[in-house]
């Protein structure tokens, strides 16, 4: 078995500097080389790659998301799994977003990273680090997902939870695809089956999408001069199930006047588990009605990456609301 680590940057290869923790070129291959696990006869055959620049995962961009995913599509052959090292901030992000971008993906793409750098005699990124490495050669995963703090969880149902816990990430609305203790424990009904179609990369536009917070007090019609047919998605953490406050009323023409211009709008809620039901109360019918459509048990994070990724596949706004209702990697419970 062979794998493919690919360093992105982000805090598990940081030094210390005047300024902070900050990445530094050529440092980082030294410190695995240098942990003995790393070469146990247990391990797979391994190979780094590191990427340049090395970036804080908060300047990762679309054009960082195709790099890697490209990285993925062009070794796919060579390797029986990779290991992608990131920054914690935005790791969900990306691995919701290469979750789309890698179709029909048959080799575990295992993402993780580190709450304390490795050049601190602590760092969780040492077991964080072993451990994806045996999961992406162990054959028994075939998507994108998170390794982090013990627990293995599918890519795009992963969220950031703790700024400075260990245990950074949870999966609110679906269970654990594995976790490792003494041993590593799969939970085989939560893992998605093998593919029968080949491989595809689709790589991703840099399509206009927002995001609106809704708050007691908002005042919608702030948010009416971004609405214009240059936006081609939104989407709207909500109250609850899918509720706006009472005076929402002021919302509803801006939605009306986004969703005539072709802006495909998703419900989401602040709530990180349960889902979405639009037209259960009064409050999330009117944006229903207004052409809003429901992101059910989504991230927020899944939903804006699916957004880039449908509107990169060419698809008319009718077939990407459609799209949006429907799971297509395991990211939502209709």
């Amino acid at each position: 078995m062979k794998v493919l680590i690919i360093y992105t940057g982000g805090t598990i290869g940081m030094v210390r500097t005047e300024n902070g923790y900050a990445p530094k070129e050529g440092y980082f291959r030294a410190a695995l080389e240098a942990i003995p696990a790393m070469h146990a006869e247990e391990m797979p055959e391994w190979e780094l790659l590191e990427m340049s620049p090395l970036l804080d995962s908060s300047n990762m961009t679309v054009v960082e998301w195709n790099k890697i995913a490209k990285l993925v599509a062009e070794n796919y052959e060579r390797y029986d799994g990779f290991v992608v090292l990131h920054g914690t901030d935005t790791m969900a992000y990306t691995a919701s977003a290469l979750s789309f971008m890698l179709k029909n993906l048959g080799k575990p793409v295992v993402l993780t990273g580190s709450q304390i750098p490795l050049c601190e005699v602590r760092s969780d990124g040492r077991d964080n680090i072993i451990t994806s490495v045996l999961i992406a050669a162990g054959g028994r995963v075939h998507e994108v997902c998170l390794y982090f703090g013990g627990s293995l969880l599918r890519g795009n149902r992963a969220t950031k939870y703790s700024a400075d816990g260990l245990v950074a990430f949870v999966s609110p609305n679906y269970p654990a695809l594995a976790e490792a203790g003494i041993e590593i424990r799969y939970r085989r009904s939560a893992l998605l089956p093998k593919p029968e179609g080949k491989f595809e990369l689709r790589l991703l536009e840099s399509v206009p999408i927002g995001v609106i917070k809704v708050f007691p007090g908002i005042q919608f019609s702030l948010f009416e001069s971004i609405m214009t047919e240059k936006l081609r998605g939104i989407v709207i953490e909500t109250f609850g199930a899918g509720n706006i406050p009472g005076d929402g009323n002021a919302l509803l023409p801006i939605i009306r006047r986004a969703f005539a211009n072709g802006t495909v709008l998703t419900v989401c809620s602040q709530c990180p588990q349960g889902a979405v039901s639009l037209g259960t109360y009064e409050t999330s019918n009117a944006l229903k009605q207004a052409g809003a459509i429901s992101g059910f048990d989504i991230t927020t994070e899944a939903a804006v990456a699916k957004l880039y990724y449908l509107f990169s596949c060419g698809y008319d706004k009718g077939r990407i609301k459609e799209l949006m209702e429907q799971d297509l990697r395991g990211e939502l419970t209709i």
